[in-house]
């Protein structure tokens, strides 16, 4: 399943942008206070409503008017999503929209809708759609060859008015197009990496099949990989070895008072060294290592200026596993401040930001004819970047 546009009205920033055609690996940059984190968060924010409520969501953004882009004419939050999924043996492109407003200084959902097209021709057809908390889902969908008025139609009331009808509708396999979206938004992972986090010893209990957002379970993912899927776990120290020079070995080890901590070990050594000895770079070239090899990969992964802490020269090979990670099936966004890590885009992985009276646009390389022939004739983004072809886009 494959997320191939995204439209964003209202949500801070963003007044109104359109993301159409986007690649398997986006990259994206411009100058600070430009909204890359706003982009992030707006698929944080769909997880939060996803998990909690919308009401949650909001409030821990600052609250409606903090949320909602300054001098709004209509006071309504949208998302709108296509995503392209197999119904059946049937490709369809199935759209979501979302729009939250607020009465009584309470953020609700205004209109929550799903649809798409039963067949090649004629118009979307709405399979879950739901306006303040009452509306009705389609729960026999697969079945194309009956007419409209043939559907089964279950109408619902959700007890409350900020609430997704996806939450609940979408954990019933009968709603197809709802609860792949659900799996798909709950899946998804939105980076906040922190090297501090990671380090040092943890307890054996808690989440370990995959990498937390802050990455402070990294050594209980290692464990789980390293017992439960030992073929990957070695794929990882392969690459990590040919990723960075020095490291021979890395394995999860449980100390004497019952915590669980990182090993690496340096061939010019023989005593392996603890984590928290190790370089900042190290530990956070493993931890993406670790999130990019997960034996249950994420569909979606956004993750926010990954040169932080890393050689200049590992920007190459960064890019090159995330972009391997994005031909398996997965989608990738990241955000970057490093003309070496733009240095291994090409050309229709990357857009940029431009922020212009209070509010943002995103541009796209591949539409730029400049940029076309530069790339053509040999040149690459990141010194096309701080050499200022980027309008708007500030690379220092």
């Amino acid at each position: 399943m494959k997320i191939e546009s995204i439209r964003i009205r209202n949500y801070k920033v963003f007044k109104d942008v359109y993301i159409k055609d986007l690649p398997n690996f986006m990259i994206v940059v411009g100058a600070n206070g430009t909204g890359k984190s706003t982009l992030f968060d707006v698929f944080g924010f769909l997880h939060d409503c996803l998990i909690g409520n919308v009401r949650q969501a909001i409030d821990s953004r600052g609250r409606f008017r903090e949320v909602l882009s300054r001098d709004s004419e209509d006071q309504v939050i949208f998302f709108e999503i296509q995503y392209r999924m197999q119904i059946l043996t049937y490709d369809r492109l199935v759209t979501y929209t979302l729009e939250i407003g607020q009465k009584n200084n309470v953020p609700y959902v205004k209109k929550e809708a799903l649809r798409y097209k039963r067949g090649q021709y004629g118009a979307p057809f709405y399979f879950l759609n739901f306006s303040d908390g009452h509306g009705y889902a389609i729960s026999n969908e697969e079945d194309f060859n009956k007419p409209d008025e043939d559907l089964e139609r279950e109408d619902a009331s959700l007890g409350s008015s900020d609430i997704l009808a996806i939450k609940g509708l979408g954990q019933f396999d009968r709603f197809k197009a709802a609860n792949a979206f659900r799996r798909l938004i709950e899946s998804w992972h939105v980076s906040d990496f922190h090297i501090t986090s990671a380090r040092g010893r943890v307890e054996t209990t808690g989440m370990s099949e995959h990498l937390s957002e802050s990455g402070d379970n990294l050594a209980r993912v290692a464990q789980y990989i390293f017992e439960q899927h030992p073929d990957t776990f070695n794929k990882i120290i392969s690459t990590m070895k040919s990723r960075v020079p020095g490291v021979s070995n890395i394995e999860p080890v449980l100390t004497a008072d019952g915590y669980l901590t990182l090993r690496f070990q340096d061939g010019a050594f023989k005593t392996p060294f603890l984590d928290r000895y190790v370089s900042d770079g190290t530990i956070k070239m493993f931890a993406y290592l670790v999130l990019l090899y997960d034996p249950d990969a994420h569909p979606l992964l956004c993750v926010e200026e990954p040169e932080n802490q890393l050689y200049p020269h590992l920007m190459t090979e960064l890019a090159e596993e995330f972009r391997l990670y994005a031909n398996r099936g997965g989608q990738v966004l990241v955000s970057t401040h490093s003309p070496d890590f733009l240095n291994a885009a090409q050309i229709e992985e990357v857009f940029w930001l431009v922020k212009k009276d209070g509010y943002t646009s995103i541009m796209r390389a591949s539409e730029n004819e400049q940029l076309r022939d530069y790339m053509n004739l040999g040149d690459k983004m990141g010194y096309l970047w701080k050499q200022g072809f980027f309008d708007g886009a500030d690379p220092q």
